[in-house]
C-alpha cells in the first residue's frame, strides 16, 4: 500500500474510533472509553496534518484548471497560487512520512530510573547527586511525579545509587536516550590542587510496565524486610519497613526502603521487579537485533559513552550525535528540551533513511 492509501486507512479508523465514542453503550463503559481516547488522541495528528495536506493539493489542482480558463487576469492569479502552495507539497510529505513511522510501543509510559556512581570515587557520587537533581528540575518543569524507591547515599551527599519513578505521560519518549555513561570533566570540591577530574556515572532507563505485560509467580520470589538506613534524621527508620525481594529464576534483586509502611515498599518492590524484567526482554531483543540496529541512535547500551558534561567551559557534548552546546549550566537545571529535540531529530532521520 502507498503513503496515501495508508494515511486513508488510518483516516477511517480515526472516524470509526469517533462513531464508538459516541456509542451509548461504550460511553457507560470508562474503561473502553479511555483506551479508544487514547487511540483517537494518537491517531489526531496523523488525519489532522493529512487532511491539510490534501487541502493543499487539491487547491493546487483548481489553480491548474484555472490556468486553462483562458482569463488572463485568472491565469494569473492561479499561477501565484500554484507557486505559494507548491513549495509546501514536499514538506508535507516528509512530515506525514515521520507521523507514519512505527510507534515504539513503550514511548508513552512512565520510567523507572536507576542512577549509579561510576569510575571517581567520592566524586562519581556527587556527580550522580547533580544528575539526580537536573531530572528532578526536569520533572518540575513536565509536571511529572517522581519518588525514589531506593538509595544509598555518602557522607558528603553524593549517591553511589539512586533509583527513582517518574510518572509522566511520555516520559519514555523524553527520557529513554539517557540511557548510558555519563562523564564529567571538573574540579571536585575534595581536590585541593584545583585539578580537573574526570569520573562518571551510568543511567539505565527502564519503561514502566502494566501488570499484563510480565508474570511472576510467587515460588520464584525470596522476600527479606529490614531497617531502613540512609543519611540519618528522618531517613532512618526504626521498624523492619524496607524490603528486599530476589527473583530465584534470574537472580534479580530490588529493594524500596522510601516509605515508612513495609505494605507501601513492598508493592513499590514489586513493580520495581516487573519493570525490570521486562527490561531484560527489552534488552535481549536488542541483542538479538545488534548487527542491524548497530549504529543507530539509542541502540540502548548503556556501556556507551553517550555525553560529557565540562564544567570549566560550561560544555554539554552528545557523542552519539556530535552535538556541544555551550549552556551546561541550564542544562543541569533540568532544561534538557534541546538535547531531547536533537536526539528524537537524528533517530527520526536514521529510521526514515531505513526506509527508502
Amino acid at each position: 500500500m502507498d503513503i496515501e492509501g495508508k494515511l486513508r486507512t488510518i483516516e477511517q479508523d480515526y472516524l470509526d474510533i469517533e462513531r464508538k465514542m459516541a456509542d451509548p453503550t461504550i460511553t457507560s463503559n470508562l474503561k473502553e472509553l479511555q483506551s479508544l481516547g487514547k487511540k483517537h488522541a494518537q491517531l489526531e495528528p496523523v488525519v489532522e496534518k493529512f487532511r491539510h495536506y490534501r487541502s493543499v493539493r487539491q487547491g493546487i489542482e483548481e489553480a491548474k484548471e484555472l490556468l486553462k480558463g483562458g482569463d488572463a487576469e485568472m491565469e494569473s492569479l492561479a499561477a501565484e497560487e500554484i507557486a505559494r502552495l507548491e513549495p509546501q507539497i514536499d514538506g508535507f510529505e516528509d512530515e506525514l512520512k515521520l507521523l507514519l513511522l512505527p510507534r515504539d510501543p513503550n514511548d508513552e509510559k512512565s520510567v523507572v530510573v536507576e542512577l549509579r556512581a561510576g569510575t571517581g570515587g567520592e566524586e562519581a557520587a556527587l556527580f550522580a547527586s547533580d544528575l539526580y537533581r537536573m531530572y528532578n528540575r526536569f520533572c518540575e518543569r513536565q509536571r511529572w511525579r517522581l519518588e525514589v524507591l531506593d538509595s544509598n547515599e555518602t557522607g558528603i551527599g553524593g549517591y553511589k545509587e539512586i533509583v527513582f519513578r517518574i510518572d509522566g505521560e511520555g516520559a519514555y519518549s523524553k527520557l529513554k536516550f539517557e540511557s548510558g555513561v555519563h562523564r564529567v570533566q571538573r574540579v571536585p570540591v575534595t581536590e585541593a590542587s584545583g585539578r580537573i577530574h574526570t569520573s562518571a556515572a551510568t543511567v539505565a532507563v527502564l519503561p514502566e510496565v502494566d501488570d499484563v505485560e510480565v508474570e511472576i509467580r510467587s515460588e520464584d520470589l525470596k522476600i527479606d524486610t529490614y531497617r531502613s538506613s540512609g543519611a540519618g534524621g528522618q531517613h532512618v527508620n526504626m521498624t523492619d519497613s524496607a524490603v528486599r525481594i530476589t527473583h530465584l529464576p534470574t537472580g534479580i534483586v530490588v529493594t524500596c526502603q522510601d516509605e515508612r509502611s513495609q505494605i507501601k515498599n513492598r508493592a513499590k518492590a514489586m513493580a520495581y521487579l516487573k519493570t525490570k524484567l521486562y527490561d531484560v526482554e527489552l534488552q535481549k531483543q536488542t541483542s538479538e537485533q545488534a548487527s542491524e540496529r548497530r549504529g543507530q541512535i539509542g541502540s540502548g547500551d548503556r556501556s556507551e559513552r553517550v555525553r560529557t558534561y565540562n564544567y570549566p567551559q560550561n560544555r554539554i557534548t552528545d557523542h552519539r550525535i556530535n552535538v556541544t552546546l555551550y549552556k551546561l549550566d541550564t542544562y543541569l537545571d533540568g532544561d534538557l528540551y534541546e538535547l531531547i529535540d536533537a536526539m528524537t531529530l537524528a533517530e527520526q532521520t536514521e529510521r526514515l533513511h531505513a526506509l527508502n
